[in-house]
């Protein structure tokens, strides 16, 4: 065994949980959790050290997601705009994504969504963020 194989050895028996596919529902939602946890930390550094820990986490979920997860369709944008009108928004009360003139960016499709709006997104309208993907 080389050395870096020999080393990952020693932690694996800590990590394996964390790092692997989730094959049901339970584990899944485990994992969504840990990784809603790294989002937070993380944020938008795309330097911290932890930021790769959060993109091979989203590759784990993407892959349980392609296999048992229904694909929901349509466009993130007028989604947002559908809620926005519901619930009698303006551009300027949603400022949990950022200023009016980012969310006038985002609303025009000039700026796409980064992963700590769509989860801000799901908490203020109390639907799953993946409308938002």
């Amino acid at each position: 065994m080389n050395t870096q194989v020999k080393e990952i050895a020693k932690v694996w028996p800590v990590v394996r949980d964390v790092f692997t596919v989730p094959h049901n529902d339970q584990e899944y939602k485990k994992l969504i959790t840990f990784l809603d946890n790294v989002i937070d930390e993380v944020g938008e550094d795309e330097t911290h050290p932890l930021a790769s820990l959060m993109e091979t986490l989203g590759s784990l979920v993407e892959s349980y997601e392609s296999h048992n997860v229904a694909e929901i369709e349509g466009d993130p944008i007028q989604t947002l705009k559908t809620l926005m009108r519901e619930h009698g928004l303006k551009q300027s009360d949603i400022q949990e994504i950022g200023s009016q003139g980012v969310v006038s960016e985002i609303l025009t499709g000039k700026r796409s969504l980064n992963m700590r709006q769509i989860k801000a997104l799901g908490k203020r309208f109390n639907v799953s963020p993946a409308v938002f993907i």
